[in-house]
C-alpha cells in the first residue's frame, strides 16, 4: 500500500497531503449542501427553468453526493473524514502504522456504520434516502433474516467496536481511564463527592449498630453479675505495611505517654507538615496505581507492550510488631549508653521492613564520636548481627538502625505498581527499592548518568543489577533503549539472550569487552558529531528533531538516513576487575571517556565489582562516576574506597545497600527488591514473542583505524591476510559454527589444509570476532550463535 506510505521528498509529501486536504474539503461542501432538487443519477431531469444547480460545488459535487448517499447514507461523511487524514499525515511526512489493519477497519467501519444507521432509521438524508444507503439496507435486511432485530443490532454494534480497534487507538481500558479521570464522569462524581459522603454515612451506622450491640452485651453481662470482656486492641500488634507507625517515648524519668495525648502529637505534627511524597500504605499505593491507569502501550512505538506486573510475585506481608519488644531495645540502648557515661535517651522508633530506627538524643556535652565508638558494644546489649550509627539530617538526634528479628522481603512488583514509578516520564527509571521507613524510591538513570556498584560475593549485587535491568524492560521498548551487557563470569545476565532490546549477544571474554567499550567510545563520538550538525546540545532536543528535515528538490527521492531517532545505550559490566585485569589501559581510557562525554548523547554506563579495590576502581573511573552503591563489603577501607566514608562494612547484606546520590554527600540506606530467574525468564520472553534480537556484531570486533586495519595489527598482519582465500575462511567459518568449538586441528582435518593455514584462518576469525581468544591447551571459544551462522550462510549464497 504505497500510496499509504509517505516517500523521503518532503516537499512532494507536502504536495500530495495538500492535494488530498483540498478532495476532502470539496467533498464535504458537497455533502454538507446536498439537495434532492438538483440534477443527479437518480433525477430523470433537471430543472424546466435552467437554473443552477443548489450544491456549493456545483453539478459534480450534486452527481457525486447524490451517489455516495445513496450508496453509503450519512456513512459517506466517514469518506472526506478519511481523506482528510491521510492528507494531513502526507503533509507532515508520518507514515500510517499498520496499513492493512487501518485499510480493513476502515472498510468495515464503511459496512457497520450503514447497518447500525439501516436497523435504528432515525431519519432519511434530506427526506429522500434512507440513513445507511443501499449498502446498510442491504446488509441490515441480511441481519434480519438471519438473527431477530435485537440480535441484529448487537452483531453490528459488535463490527462498529472492531472497526474501532482496528482504525484508532480506542481501548476499553483507556475509556475506564478517560471516564475515571478528572474530565471524566466517574471522576466528577468523586469530586463532588457523593460517593465518598454515602461511604461515610455507611461507616458511620455500622460504628454505631457496633456500639448499640457492645452496650447490650455490657448489660446483659452486669445483669447476670459477670465481668465484661473488652474488645482485643489491636494496638501491640500493628501490620508494618498497613499501618506505618512512629513509636515515641517519653524521657527516662517519665512514664509512657498515654494513646491520647500521642495521637494528639501526631494529628499536630502532620498538620504542619506537608504530606510525604512517599507513601508506606500499601494498599492505597495499589489504588493509587489503579487510579493511574494500566501500563500503556510504549508511546510512539505501537508495534510494542509492555509487560504487565502481572508478570512479576506479589510481595508478602508485613511482619506484626511488639511495641513492648521495640520499648525493651529502647530502654536497653539507654542503659548500655549509661554504662559508658553516654547521657540520653530515645525519643522515637520508626520501625521499617529491615532495620528499625531508634532516635537517640544526647545530653548536653555528648561528643557525636563516642556514640559511634559504642557499635559493637550495641551489638553485644541487643544481641544483633550488626548496628549502624548515623546522625538524622534536620534533627538534633542520632539515628541507631537495629536489624529486625523478622526481616522482610521487598518485591519488584511493589515498586512497578507505585505511582512514583509509572508516572516517572523517563525512559530510564530504576527501582532502587525502600527505604529505612519502607517508602519506595525510584531514580533516573539519565541524571546520575552512571552507576557505580560494589559488594562482596552474596550480598546481593547481582540480584540488584537484574532489578535494574528489569525495571528499564518495564519501562522502554526496544526503539527507545537499547542495551550491552557484558558477563565475565557467563552465569548472571545468559537470561537476557536474544531480547530485542539487545544489539549484541552477551559478551563474555573480556577482551571482546574491551572491544566493545572501545567501539562505544566511536559510536559516542558519532552522536555527538550528529548533535553538533542539528545545534542541539542532548539526545531529547535531538530525537525531537529528527522530523524537520526539508527536501530541496520537489522530485529527488533523498533518503533521511542520517538523521534518525538515537535509542538510548546502557553498558552494564558484571565484574569490572576482570576487564581491568586483561587490559587496564584500554578499560580505564573508554570507561572515563565515555563517563565524561556520553551523558548527552545517551550512552550510559552501569559497572558492578566484587573487589573494590583501588586498583579495579581506580581514581580515574571513580571521579567520573558521583553516583555510586555500596552493598557489604569485607572492611572499613573497601568501604571508603566505593563511598569516601565508613558503614558499608555494617551492612546486613541480601540487597541492603548505602546509596550516594549524584551531587551529594549523604548516604542513603535503602533494601533493594527480590528478583527472581523465573521473574526474569518470564518477563524476556514475553518481549521474545514480539520481536527478536537484531544483533551489530561490528559491536564485537576491534576498532578500525582509518586506514581500515585494525587497531594493534602490524603490518605482517594486514599483508597476510590478503593471502587466505574467501571461499576456504567461509567453509572455516561453518567447520567452527558447526562443532562449537575451534582448533587448529579440526581444520586440518575437515578442510585438508596444513599446521600454518589453519592457524591462520583461526587468527583470522579472532580479529573478526567469531572465535574467543586461545585458553591453553583447550578449543577456542565460538561467539556466534546459530542466528548469525544462518545470515552467513543466506549473505553468502
Amino acid at each position: 500500500m504505497r500510496f499509504l506510505t509517505p516517500t523521503g521528498n518532503k516537499r512532494l509529501n507536502e504536495l500530495v497531503g495538500f492535494l488530498c486536504i483540498t478532495l476532502a474539503v470539496l467533498i464535504a461542501l458537497a455533502l454538507l449542501s446536498y439537495s434532492p432538487k438538483d440534477a443527479a443519477f437518480n433525477v430523470s431531469a433537471a430543472s424546466s427553468d435552467g437554473s443552477p444547480a443548489r450544491n456549493w460545488i456545483g453539478p459534480a459535487g450534486a452527481y457525486g453526493a447524490d451517489l455516495l448517499f445513496q450508496i453509503f447514507g450519512f456513512a459517506a461523511f466517514l469518506l472526506p473524514a478519511a481523506i482528510l487524514v491521510l492528507g494531513w499525515r502526507w503533509f507532515r511526512s508520518r507514515a500510517i502504522d499498520s496499513q492493512v489493519a487501518t485499510v480493513a477497519g476502515f472498510g468495515l467501519l464503511l459496512l457497520s456504520l450503514p447497518t447500525l444507521l439501516s436497523l435504528w432509521h432515525v431519519w432519511d438524508v434530506r427526506g429522500s434516502i434512507p440513513p445507511g444507503g443501499f449498502l446498510g439496507a442491504l446488509i441490515s435486511g441480511g441481519l434480519r433474516t438471519g438473527f431477530n432485530l435485537w440480535g441484529a443490532n448487537l452483531v453490528a454494534v459488535a463490527l462498529l467496536v472492531t472497526a474501532l480497534f482496528m482504525t484508532t487507538r480506542f481501548s476499553f481500558s483507556g475509556a475506564h481511564a478517560w471516564a475515571s479521570g478528572p474530565n471524566g464522569p466517574i471522576g466528577k462524581v468523586e469530586r463532588l463527592g457523593i460517593l465518598q459522603k454515602a461511604q461515610a454515612r455507611w461507616h458511620a451506622r455500622r460504628e454505631e449498630r457496633e456500639q448499640q450491640r457492645m452496650r447490650r452485651r455490657v448489660e446483659e453481662s452486669r445483669l447476670s453479675g459477670r465481668k465484661p470482656v473488652p474488645p482485643q486492641s489491636i494496638g501491640k500488634a500493628e501490620v508494618l505495611n498497613e499501618t506505618p507507625k512512629t513509636i515515641h517515648l517519653a524521657d527516662e524519668s517519665n512514664i509512657f505517654k498515654g494513646r491520647t495525648e500521642i495521637e494528639d502529637e501526631e494529628e499536630t505534627k502532620d498538620a504542619s507538615h506537608k504530606t510525604p511524597i512517599f507513601v508506606l500504605n500499601r494498599d492505597t499505593e495499589k489504588a493509587a496505581a489503579r487510579k493511574a491507569g494500566d501500563l500503556k502501550i510504549a508511546k510512539g512505538t505501537p508495534n510494542y507492550r509492555l509487560p504487565s506486573p502481572s508478570l512479576l510475585r506479589e510481595g508478602e506481608r508485613g511482619h506484626k510488631l511488639d511495641e513492648d519488644e521495640l520499648k525493651l531495645r529502647a530502654r536497653a540502648i539507654e542503659a548500655k549508653c549509661l554504662e559508658f557515661d553516654v547521657q540520653g535517651h530515645v525519643t522515637q522508633i520508626n520501625p521499617g521492613p529491615v532495620v528499625t530506627t531508634f532516635e537517640f538524643k544526647p545530653e548536653a556535652g555528648i561528643k557525636y564520636s563516642r556514640i559511634t565508638s559504642l557499635t559493637e558494644d550495641l551489638c553485644l546489649a541487643l544481641q544483633a548481627e550488626s548496628i549502624l550509627i548515623e546522625r538524622i539530617p534536620g534533627k538534633s538526634t542520632i539515628g541507631i538502625e537495629v536489624p529486625n528479628d523478622k526481616r522482610q522481603t521487598i518485591a519488584l512488583r511493589e515498586i512497578i505498581e507505585t505511582p512514583e514509578f509509572i508516572n516517572s516520564p523517563s525512559k530510564l527509571t530504576l527501582a532502587m527499592g525502600r527505604d529505612l521507613h519502607g517508602r519506595i524510591r525510584v531514580t533516573d538513570l539519565a541524571a546520575m548518568p552512571h552507576l557505580l556498584i560494589a559488594g562482596s560475593t552474596g550480598t546481593g549485587k547481582s540480584v540488584f543489577i537484574n532489578s535494574l535491568m528489569m525495571s528499564i524492560l518495564y519501562k522502554a521498548s526496544p526503539d527507545e533503549v537499547k542495551m550491552v551487557l557484558v558477563d565475565p563470569k557467563r552465569l548472571e545476565l545468559n537470561l537476557y539472550e536474544n531480547i530485542p532490546h539487545l544489539i549484541a549477544p552477551v559478551v563474555t571474554d573480556p577482551k571482546i569487552a574491551s572491544n566493545v567499550l572501545r567501539n562505544a567510545t566511536r559510536e559516542m563520538e558519532n552522536r555527538l558529531k550528529l548533535l553538533a550538525q542539528r545545534g542541539v546540545r542532548n539526545i531529547d532536543q535531538y530525537n525531537r528533531t529528527f522530523k524537520k528535515e526539508q527536501s530541496l528538490s520537489l522530485f529527488d527521492n533523498l533518503e533521511e538516513t542520517e538523521h534518525k531517532p538515537l535509542p538510548y545505550l546502557i553498558i552494564v559490566i558484571d565484574e569490572l576487575a576482570d576487564l581491568m585485569m586483561v587490559d587496564t589501559n584500554n578499560v580505564e581510557e573508554s570507561i572515563t571517556r565515555l563517563a565524561q562525554m556520553a551523558r548527552a548523547v545517551g550512552i550510559h554506563l552501569i559497572l558492578a565489582t566484587q573487589r573494590p579495590s583501588v586498583d579495579v576502581i581506580t581514581g580515574l573511573i571513580k571521579a567520573n562516576f558521583p553516583a555510586r552503591i555500596s552493598f557489604r563489603v569485607a572492611s572499613k577501607v573497601d568501604s571508603r574506597t566505593i563511598l569516601d566514608s565508613n558503614g558499608s562494612e555494617s551492612l546486613l547484606g541480601r540487597g541492603d545497600m548505602l546509596y550516594l546520590p549524584a551531587g551529594s554527600a549523604r548516604l542513603h540506606r535503602i533494601h533493594g527488591p527480590l528478583v527472581t530467574e523465573d521473574e526474569i525468564t518470564a518477563v524476556c520472553d514475553f518481549w521474545r514473542e514480539q520481536a527478536q534480537a537484531k544483533y551489530q556484531e561490528e559491536l564485537l570486533a576491534a576498532p578500525k583505524d582509518e586506514n581500515g586495519k585494525a587497531e594493534g595489527a602490524t603490518e605482517s598482519d594486514a599483508e597476510g591476510g590478503e593471502d587466505v582465500d574467501d571461499n576456504l575462511y567461509q567453509d572455516a567459518i561453518r567447520v567452527v559454527c558447526d562443532a562449537g568449538r575451534a582448533s587448529t586441528s579440526t581444520l586440518q582435518r575437515r578442510l585438508r589444509i596444513g599446521y600454518g593455514r589453519a592457524a591462520r584462518l583461526i587468527d583470522l576469525m579472532e580479529k573478526d570476532g567469531i572465535v574467543g581468544p586461545p585458553d591453553g591447551t583447550k578449543p577456542r571459544e565460538v561467539l556466534k550463535n546459530r542466528t548469525w551462522m544462518k545470515e552467513f550462510d543466506d549473505s553468502a549464497h
